[in-house]
Formats: C-alpha cells, structure tokens, sequence
C-alpha cells in the first residue's frame, strides 16, 4: 500500500512539473469609462480609454487584464490596443499560460512597443498563473501586505481652483498631493505658490511636469518651488532633452523622478548610469506588465533608487494588480494609486482593490481577486478570437 501511495505520489509530482494551462480563446472589450475632463500638460482627456480582455483557457476558468491608453505619453490609442488585442490573441490560442516568458517573447517577437496592450495580456498571465496556484497575486510574487496610502492628483487649472481643490482633498483626509504642472513655467510657480499655502505644513507635496518644461523653464520652476519642501518633481523635460537630466540635477533643490525616460529596465539603467535621476515612476502601460516592470524595480533596488508605483486612467481591475505587485515590491516608497479617484463616473469592476479613505486593501481571492461587471460589459463592443 505504501508503494503505490509513494508511485501515485510521484506521477502527481510529474504532472504538476509537466502542467500546462492550454488558451482556448480570448475576449476583447472596449472598455470606455466616462468620467470629468482631466488636464495635465499634454492634453485633457474626458473618458479612460481602456481595453479588457479574458484569456480562456481549458481548464474553465479565465484571466483578466486591463489597460489604459493615454495617446500623449505612450502613443497608443483605444483603437490601436484593440486592433493589436487581435492579433496578440491568434498568436496566443492552443499555447500554454503558463508559460510566461514565451507567451511575452510571441508578442515582443510580433511588434516593438505597444507597451500598453501588451501590458493587459501580461496582466492576464500572472492573473491565470496565480489561479492556477491558487494564490492571491501578490503571494504567488513571494510578497506579503503592508500599508498602501496612495496620493490624490490635481489637473491643471487656475492658481485660485486649484488651491480650492487641495482645500477639498484635504478635508476628505488627504496627506499627499500630487500637483499637475508644465503649462508655463512661471504660472506653475504661482500655483504651487497658492497651493501649498492654502493647505499649510503637514501636507506631503510632489509635482508633476508631465515633459511640459524646456530645461531653462524647468531650472526657473524648481529653483523657485524649492522653499516649498517638493518631495519630488516627475518628468521635467521632454524625453528628448533626457542628455540634460544630469545638469538639471545639480542645479535643482527638487528630487527627480523619472517617468516617460523609462520604459524598461534598459531605460532605467541608462538613467540611474547617468545621474540622471533620484528616483523611477514604474507603469504597467510603460513596462507591458508586470514582468518587465519587476526587471525595473529589482535593477532601481541593487542601486538604491527607489520606485513609484502609478498608473493611466485604469479602473479598479489593473489597480488590483498593481496593489499585488506593490506588496510584492519592497522598494516601491512610493504610491500614485489614484487612478479610480481622478473623475470616473462609472465602476466597472466587481471585487478587487478598495479603497478605505486614500489607503489601498484587498482580500485573499486567488489571481489578481478582480473582474469585470457583466452589466457594465453588456453595453462594451466586443470581439473574440
């Protein structure tokens, strides 16, 4: 009898060496969510331009993944993620989930870029992975929860309405502010100027230029703002003046954190090779997802350069993945997690991450514990392949 115990054992041990996790097909959603103009430097946008996908697979049930296209920073487009969503599910079907790396390597090998469609597929993945496991996302990475409190940001607007919304944030419990710039240099002072003197000390202040500034603007701006004790300021220049980021550096009283300079772990090399930047912006629309976003921030760790989690104009569901990925990521210090707060009209998600007051949370559920609201998708286009 212990014989076959042991024999019955061991071909359990082989067939879960040997396991695969067949994609059957693939569903596609335009996943518009409306919600209150948004401005930040580049443009203003009045609805989240967002794809969802549910990667089936033989075993009955499904992965999700969720991306937010934000046309003037990465340069793709609803329409393009659903057009390139297509084609990535025909490479996909009859292949094995399971098999990350080569799942990512059949899209990588298809096209360069499209970071942010592929980041909905690699989020699907892990999704599908974690199931499998049984596991919450974060505990299949090998991480464990600790406090989340993520930040509230303020578009673009008049010196006097902007102050005004810092009031109002500030009174709905928020401690951290991140404030939209890159308009004009000198009005940008002048808000931060009525900003941070309406909401007095104790408020953690960070900025955002969005690439708005020339190097002359960006060196005026964070020499003037610096009495203001700015935690950091994101994206100064256009990435194209990214050779000028060590000058900037030496002459700003204000850390900086790159964002649109770094897509993948080479990026990040190259900046933190430089002396280019304190710290590193990780998007899951930057990296493609979660796999080359670990790459990132485990080279930003062996150097000490410390990651902010953010984001586009995701829903709850990639929110959800980007909460387990922060706890699966010691050296993220640092939460844009707001996304969901930034105006959407609509939730279209069911489980997942909550928020309690500006603190993130999420319960055990296996994969990344979040999908989509079947009401919300009946009135979605929708395409399967």
């Amino acid at each position: 009898m212990l014989q076959i115990f042991v024999l019955i054992w061991l071909l359990n041990i082989r067939n879960l060496e040997n396991q695969q996790l067949i994609i059957t097909h693939i569903d596609i959603y335009r996943f518009s969510i409306p919600m209150e103009p948004f401005t930040i430097a580049t443009g203003t946008m009045d609805h989240a331009q967002n794809v969802f996908i549910r990667v089936h697979t033989y075993a009955g049930f499904y992965g999700v993944g969720e991306c937010s296209a934000f046309p003037m920073i990465v340069g793709e487009t609803q329409d393009t993620c659903l057009l390139m969503a297509r084609e990535f599910a025909r490479l996909w079907k009859g292949k094995d989930a399971l098999d990350i790396e080569a799942r990512l390597n059949d899209l990588h090998s298809f096209t360069a870029g499209n970071t942010t469609i592929k980041s909905a597929f690699d989020m699907a993945l892990f999704d599908l992975t974690a199931k499998n496991a049984g596991l919450p996302l974060y505990r299949f990475l090998g991480g464990s929860k600790r406090p989340v409190e993520s930040d509230i940001t303020i578009g673009i607007a008049g010196h006097h309405t902007m102050a005004l919304k810092a009031l109002d944030f500030q009174a709905s419990g928020a401690r951290i502010l991140k404030i939209k710039l890159g308009k004009n240099a000198k009005d940008d002072v002048e808000r931060i100027k009525q900003i941070c003197g309406a909401v007095g000390p104790g408020m953690r202040i960070r900025i955002d230029a969005n690439q708005g500034w020339s190097f002359n603007e960006a060196v005026f701006a964070l020499q003037a703002i610096g009495q203001y004790d700015i935690e950091f300021c994101e994206q100064p220049m256009r990435t194209w003046y990214d050779d000028r980021l060590p000058e900037l550096m030496q002459l700003s009283p204000v850390k900086i954190m790159a964002d649109e300079s770094v897509y993948n772990h080479h990026d990040a090399r190259k900046q933190i090779n430089s002396g280019s930047c304190n710290y590193i912006n990780i998007k899951m629309a930057k990296s493609g997802g979660i796999y080359e976003a670990r790459k990132i921030h485990d080279l930003a760790a062996s150097r000490g350069i410390a990651c902010m989690m953010g984001g586009m104009l995701e829903s709850r569901i990639a929110l959800s993945a980007k909460l387990h990925f922060v706890y699966a990521s010691h050296n993220i210090g640092f939460y844009d997690m707001d996304t969901c707060k930034l105006g959407h009209l609509v939730d279209p998600c069911i489980g997942g991450a909550r928020y309690e007051g500006y603190h993130l949370d999420i319960d055990d559920a296996p994969g990344i514990g979040a999908d989509a609201d079947e009401l919300f998708l009946a009135g979605c286009e929708r395409f399967t392949i």
